[in-house]
This record gives structure tokens, sequence and C-alpha cells, in this order.
């Protein structure tokens, strides 16, 4: 059988994603924006047009300009600038608390799933007892609990949202350990982690896609809470949420200080929920 070229995969792959975006339209402007974000976010560093962290007092509250695309804030610093390197920080630190999360709820919903038991019963009382509070008063607690800092604050992140992973992948263990192919799979001699990797794993990989694309925009929105609230990045970091907090002393005579971050962290979390709204759609054999 004669092997097909690395050209004709690739092709056979793009054919194949465009075939994705075409039947589902929503993901397709979802990733379009998503890709545009992560592009500034890759090469914030050559996109900045001034120092974001310089100060110029004798520049404050300017109006656009040339040089100031969006004006000053009340520090001098351009807008523009801080906005382009806050979007490293503000998504840059979220793709990594999605991260950890995932990383710390699978797993643990698997084996609770998985062994059932004692363990079930242990693992999921805990999430239980972290989930007694809303999640944003949980993330508050934690965070001021350990004090403010970016490292602090995906740590509160990954003590909230690791729960909503571990029951959702716990679910869908307990009901695919109940269907034959296991039972048959066990029979045949098969351990454990061999079920949890070759059937269970892809089991929940499509729902995991769809909750992790969605909780990227949320999780982005309580990092920008926290910044606001002075628990998360501490100034001058150029980060969103950071940056609400400095304009929201001079809304009245300088709104765009406020107006700017906002629709950035919009505009992120609308692509996330388009990208989480197609993948549902696509996935979801009732719906087509």
């Amino acid at each position: 059988m004669k092997a097909e070229s690395p050209t004709n995969v690739v092709t056979q792959s793009a054919y194949a994603s465009w075939r994705t975006i075409r039947r589902s339209p929503v993901m397709g402007i979802g990733i379009g924006i998503a890709a545009i974000i992560l592009l500034i976010a890759s090469l914030s560093p050559w996109l900045t047009l001034n120092d974001p962290l310089l100060i110029q007092m004798s520049q404050r509250l300017r109006a656009p300009s040339l040089e100031y695309p969006l004006g000053t804030d009340h520090m001098g610093r351009c807008i523009i600038s801080r906005l382009v390197a806050g979007t490293r920080q503000t998504v840059g630190l979220s793709f990594c608390a999605s991260a950890v999360v995932i990383l710390i709820g699978v797993p643990l919903g698997l084996l609770a799933g998985y062994a059932k038991g004692y363990l079930d019963a242990l693992l999921m009382r805990l999430a239980d007892a972290a989930g007694a509070l809303p999640e944003f008063l949980l993330a508050i607690a934690v965070a001021g609990f350990l004090g403010p800092g970016l490292v602090n604050t995906l740590f509160a992140i990954a003590c909230v949202k690791w729960i909503g992973y571990a029951r959702l992948v716990r679910g869908i263990t307990l009901s695919e350990c109940k269907k034959d192919y296991i039972h048959a799979s066990i029979v045949a001699g098969s351990g454990g982690w061999r079920i949890i990797r070759r059937h269970l794993l892809r089991q929940v990989a499509s729902p995991l896609a769809i909750m992790a694309a969605a909780d990227v925009g949320k999780t982005i929105l309580l990092i920008s809470a926290l910044s606001y609230l002075g628990l998360g990045a501490q100034p001058p970091s150029p980060e969103w949420g950071a940056m609400l907090s400095d304009g929201r002393p001079y809304f009245q005579i300088a709104p765009e200080q406020m107006i700017y971050p906002g629709l950035c962290i919009l505009i992120v979390v609308l692509a996330c929920n388009l990208i989480s709204d197609g993948l549902r759609d696509l996935m979801d054999v009732r719906s087509r």
C-alpha cells in the first residue's frame, strides 16, 4: 500500500478544516477573532508603538494623535501600547490557568468515575465542599488569603475551576463504564490505565473541548475581575483588569481609559463563546 505524501495529508487537513468552518460559520468567526488576538499576543513586543510602562506626566490624558492613536492615560502612558502588551498577560495567563485546571480536573474526574467506591466519594465530597460558594467569591477568598500577584491569581483560579471539569469527566466516565464495550475490554484483559487511555479519554474529549473553549473566556473575566479589585496583576502591569481599575477614578473626564480595555475583554470572551457554540453544534448529532 502506497503511503500518502505529506503534501496530500496537509491538503486533506486544510480541506477538512475548511468544511468544518463552512458547516459552522459562527465558529469560523470566533476562530478568526481568536487567531488575530493570539497573533497580537505573540508579536506584542514588536507591535507596541511606545514603551507601555514609560511614565510621562507632561503627556497625561492626551487626545488621540498619530503618536498616541488611542491617547494617553493619567500617567502619560500610551493606551494602545498598554492594550497590546496586556494581550500577552491577560490571554496568556488565561490559557495557562485553563491548562492547569484541565491537568487537575480531568485526571481526578477519570479516577473518581472509574474507581468508584471510597475514592469517588472522597473526591466528590471535596468538590462539593469547594463548590459550596460561588466561583467568584471563592476565588476572592483564596486570592485574598494568598495575597496579590499573578502566580497567586493562577493558584486561586485553579482552586475554583477544577471542580467543573472533574464533575463533567466523572459523569461521562460513570456512564461509559456501564456500557458493553468497556465490559468487553475488561474481559479481554485490558487494565484500568489502558481502558482510560484507549476508550474513556476519547469519550470525554468532545465535551471537554466545548467546556474548555467557553471556560477560557470565563477565566479571562475572572482574572480581570481579580485585577480590578487589586488581587491580581499589580501596577504598573498593563493587564486589562488592572487598566480598568486604574481608569476608574478618571471615568467622567477620560472614559476611554476604561472603555478600551473593557472592549478588549468583551471581544476575547465573545470569540471564546462563538468557538464553544460552534463546537457544540458540530459535535451534537441531534442538532445536525
